[in-house]
């Protein structure tokens, strides 16, 4: 088939995926163009991706968007001309979610089943066009690899409110006061809409004097060696599509513990959720406690876990699936259209 995929935000999840899509089809990338002419520069700009976005849909048999976004908010408002499927994270969700014109759409691609839940409490009418397809990780990337336990924690994300590395700290203050052989990872650089956040991460690390127990890496581009370093992974959040961290972290060989955010229980097993510092602290401890036979249990435990319920291939085999399903009804709609059209005649 003629497939048009559109992205313009990041392709971190989307390699495997783009891929194996441009080998088994005629693919076409949006890419937009634009004008440097100083006189009325927005208002062609503007019509150049108009033109541009519209023609990728006049052009295609299904076109498909990674983001449910920007581009896809565009695009649900022009004329349908073919199959849309749209892969939704989570912060299109609370941003464009509300200016998607979901008629035109005929798949949403949900990335965990609590966030299908949510889209069907707010958007009924479109649920049935839903379908979960959990992200994943390269399991030939991100390989076990054992080490002894040295009592490293570990956190990798964005540094914005959310993720909640600030309060991670701070507990972590109170927690070393206990065992100070602990010393925590934070990968992730500043994040240009929440500056403020990162200068109060590094002022609390100075207020505490921790800058010998907490290296803050920035931005960690070869991450599957980071990892190596990592004995708990931590997710903090209070709010998730399904992240991947915490998958390549298991994969890794890190036991992973997470905040029981709306959907963590898809991520990682019940028994690694908590609630509050005190639980996640005790967890901690209780896992330092244990025999080097035992953790080495634990970990060979999360990176199966991983390898059963995050596997890339299993992503990428589902996804070409809806984009095939999609692109049958699409032909099916336009012979029965045909058809119709002939017997009128």
């Amino acid at each position: 088939m003629k497939l048009g995929i559109a992205i313009e935000e990041t392709w971190d999840f989307f390699h495997e995926i783009y891929k194996d899509l441009s080998s088994r089809h005629e693919a076409t990338l949006f890419k937009r163009r634009t004008t440097k002419l100083r006189v009325a520069h927005s208002r062609i700009n503007n019509y150049y991706f108009r033109n541009d976005l519209r023609a990728l849909m006049q052009q295609n048999d299904v076109v498909f968007f990674e983001w449910a976004s920007h581009l896809l908010e565009a695009a649900s408002h022009m004329p349908k001309s073919c199959g849309i499927v749209t892969r939704l994270h989570r912060y299109e969700m609370y941003q464009f979610a509300e200016r998607i014109q979901w008629e035109a759409v005929d798949r949403v691609i949900l990335v965990a089943k609590a966030k299908q839940d949510e889209f069907a409490r707010r958007f009924p009418a479109h649920a049935h066009k839903t379908v979960v397809v959990s992200p994943s990780t390269s399991l030939e990337k991100f390989k076990y690899a054992d080490k002894p336990f040295k009592g490293d924690l570990g956190i990798l994300c964005h540094l914005t409110p959310r993720k909640r590395v600030y309060d991670l700290i701070a507990l972590f203050y109170e927690l070393q006061q206990r065992n100070p052989d602990l010393h925590l990872h934070v990968a992730g650089g500043p994040n240009q809409g929440f500056l403020d956040y990162w200068e109060a991460i590094q002022f609390l690390v100075r207020k505490f004097n921790l800058q010998n127990k907490v290296t803050l890496y920035g931005n960690v581009k070869e991450t599957w060696d980071w990892y190596h370093k990592i004995d708990l992974f931590i997710s903090n959040s209070y709010n998730e599509g399904l992240q991947v961290s915490p998958m390549e972290a298991m994969a890794s060989g890190c036991v992973c513990l997470s905040h029981h955010w709306d959907g963590a229980e898809e991520l990682v097993p019940a028994e690694n959720l908590f609630v509050g510092p005190l639980a996640l602290s005790e967890k901690i401890l209780n896992f330092c406690a244990l025999s080097e036979a035992e953790k080495r249990q634990q970990r060979q435990a999360a990176h199966e876990w991983a390898v059963s319920h995050f596997d890339i291939q299993k992503t990428v085999a589902e996804i070409g699936t809806i984009v095939d399903e999609v692109a049958a009804e699409r032909a099916g709609a336009n012979k029965t259209g045909a058809n119709k059209a002939g017997a009128g005649r």
